[in-house]
């Protein structure tokens, strides 16, 4: 049936207006778009130009070339050995499984190495790389890429890590770096540099207290990525700046025989330049390998370096504080003198004891010494004599005494825990203690027993400035970068330059007297004479025989000195633990450090007396002792 013409026409006008309709809305719309775009494009273009270049450039982090280590001879104590790795992106490399079946054999890869390798690189994006094996030898590096064509996805490569070439002559004086912690993260100012994968940060020493100049400041590299995050491309590098490297005032060779004359002994030798205060041995024995740190130490190792009585992470020269013993006589004397309660030829008669509040305070020399002056009290080490000292002039000022010669102070070294000891005062134990002094303190203070403790660096400051009557200061680090550090020197000690006289003849005595009890541990040569003190302090309240007793309970053996008398050069301390007494196991140590630091190498044999050449003859021919370039020698050529 034919519709009618006037439907015709009412069904065109409707179309017509929805045809207007939508085509208005697609022009608004249009519109719309087209003023988004203009917005986007040019009030907005900045802002999404700057967008779109950062997600196309990524900025890296470049570590620096951490700087170096000499001793005062230029030998290198610290440096950054090449280190090779296998690098592993887990996007090219296919099935791990067979990918590590085929590095295995190739390898030295353990079952548990290769579970931790897979974990870290599941954990990572695949187009990151991993690295899965370090601390690889060249012929293993070279293994590996001979057979590149079946390992896709296995990359060699090479870095800096560091190593300590003389192994643990260095570990307590520089330290050690290590991994970085998530306490490193905490601490640091730069997180973003500690953050590189397989950064080394200094954790104990030298290294951890100069690490600022050590590290460097970091370079930066600019990377091409796609929008998946994969790099395509470096744009442009910065290397950035290596860090500045520093000459310490030890003298290697010295320190290699300081440490090998310590033996299996829990020891420490502390020897100092008189003069300028450079440390030229600080060794702590038994000593450990640094390089075991330098990439994470393996349980088991880091267990047997903590249950090892001996306690070989201590760094004892500066952190072990001891009872002082008789080492702390002179102190005694010269405040008794000082202060005017006593002359240098005044005597006091010793029985063997001293009677003190209803207490009888024992010599060490049962029998007595009878009259004893000061000079005689020194060169014989009696105990009695100081008893009377310290009642006359009191325990304060036989401390303020001990200060100006080092004892009780902190010094500022580039060291770990660098211990201050203790120098009592009255005030000192009514605040820690919270009871008053007695009579009976002062007595043991005065022969370096009770309160009283010092370090081994605190003593051989002690010897320097009794040689010289100056305050010298120790000093470790010489240059940094090139740039002379200072010599600190706070003056004269304010002590009457007769009064020091005398206290250094009678330590001449001590070691070259017959009655003295250093004799046996002389040297011959006059510039080679030792002015010394032995020392022994007691470890236990019950008086028993050293050789009774199991080693821990032993008493510590010390002995301080400098050298040569007349012409002092150097000064040194030594404190064996649970050594006995200081002139059987300290003094002889001491004589022989000494003699090496006033030779050009081995000591002549002549320099010793003939009964003792042979012993220790046999003695430097089994000592482990490095060569010149520092490297040890064969057996047979250490003689």
């Amino acid at each position: 049936m034919r519709r009618a013409p006037k439907d015709t026409e009412e069904s065109g006008r409707r179309i017509s207006r929805r045809a207007a309709v939508l085509g208005g809305s697609m022009i608004g719309f249009m519109g719309l778009l087209a003023g988004r775009m203009r917005y986007m494009q040019v009030e907005q273009a900045d802002e999404f130009r700057l967008l779109a270049e950062e997600n196309r450039v990524k900025i890296e982090l470049i570590p620096p070339t951490r700087g170096l280590i000499f001793d005062r001879n230029g030998q290198l104590l610290a440096g950054n050995a090449q280190n090779y790795r296998i690098v592993v992106l887990r996007e090219a490399a296919g099935d791990l499984d067979v990918m590590f079946a085929k590095l295995r054999a190739l390898l030295p890869l353990s079952e548990a190495q290769i579970e931790e390798a897979k974990e870290d690189l599941l954990k990572q994006a695949a187009f990151r790389p991993v690295t899965i094996i370090d601390q690889l030898q060249w012929r293993d590096v070279a293994e590996v890429a001979v057979n590149a064509p079946a390992l896709p996805g296995v990359t060699p490569e090479v870095g800096l890590s560091r190593y300590y070439p003389l192994k643990g002559d260095f570990a307590h004086a520089l330290g050690y770096v290590g991994p970085v912690n998530d306490k490193d993260l905490e601490e640091a100012e730069e997180p973003a540099l500690l953050r590189i994968p397989n950064f080394q940060i200094g954790k104990v020493g030298v290294e951890k207290k100069l690490e600022r100049t050590l590290r460097g400041s970091a370079g930066t590299k600019n990377l091409e990525i796609n929008a998946n995050g994969r790099v395509m491309r470096e744009l442009s590098r910065d290397e950035g700046e290596p860090g500045g490297d520093i000459q310490v005032t030890v003298d290697h060779k010295l320190q290699n025989f300081a440490q090998a004359r310590m033996g299996d002994e829990s020891a420490s030798v502390v020897v100092m330049d008189v003069r300028t205060g450079d440390l030229l041995a600080v060794a702590s024995a038994p000593s450990f390998d640094p390089n075991l740190f330098v990439r994470g130490i393996s349980v088991p190792d880091y267990r047997r370096l903590l249950e090892d009585d001996h306690r070989p992470l201590a760094t004892k020269t500066v952190q072990g504080v001891y009872p002082p013993g008789s080492t702390f006589k002179m102190m005694t004397a010269i405040a008794a003198i000082d202060a005017g309660v006593a002359t240098a030829g005044e005597t006091v008669y010793c029985p063997g004891h001293k009677e003190m509040g209803g207490r009888r305070f024992h010599c060490w020399k049962r029998g007595g010494h009878g009259w004893m002056d000061m000079h005689e009290s020194l060169k014989q080490s009696c105990d009695v004599y100081y008893y009377e000292m310290a009642e006359r002039v009191g325990i304060d000022r036989i401390t303020a005494m001990a200060r100006r010669f080092g004892l009780g102070e902190r010094f500022d070294l580039p060291m770990s825990a660098v211990a201050e000891g203790l120098t009592p005062t009255k005030e000192w134990k009514r605040a820690r203690h919270g009871q008053n002094w007695r009579i009976g303190d002062s007595l043991n203070a005065s022969i370096g027993q009770g309160y009283v403790l010092a370090s081994p660096l605190q003593l051989c400051v002690m010897a320097a400035r009794l040689a010289t009557g100056e305050a010298i200061r120790p000093r470790l680090v010489r240059s940094i970068d090139g740039v002379e550090q200072p010599v600190l020197n706070d003056g004269p000690l304010g002590v009457s330059p007769t009064l020091l006289s005398q206290i250094r003849k009678a330590m001449y005595d001590v070691s070259n007297h017959r009655r003295g009890t250093g004799y046996r541990s002389r040297l011959l040569p006059d510039e080679m004479k030792i002015a010394g003190k032995t020392g022994t302090s007691q470890v236990r309240s019950v008086v028993v025989r050293n050789e009774d007793v199991p080693w821990e309970q032993r008493d510590h053996a010390l002995f301080v000195a400098f050298a040569p008398y007349d012409n002092p050069r150097i000064a040194i301390s030594v404190v064996v633990e649970h050594g006995g007494g200081g002139s059987r196991a300290a003094a002889p140590i001491a004589r022989d450090v000494i003699a090496r630091a006033l030779s050009d190498g081995l000591p002549d044999l002549e320099v010793y007396p003939s009964s003792e050449r042979k012993a220790i003859e046999e003695m430097f021919l089994l000592m482990p002792l490095l060569s010149e370039d520092g490297e040890l020698p064969p057996a047979s050529d250490r003689a």
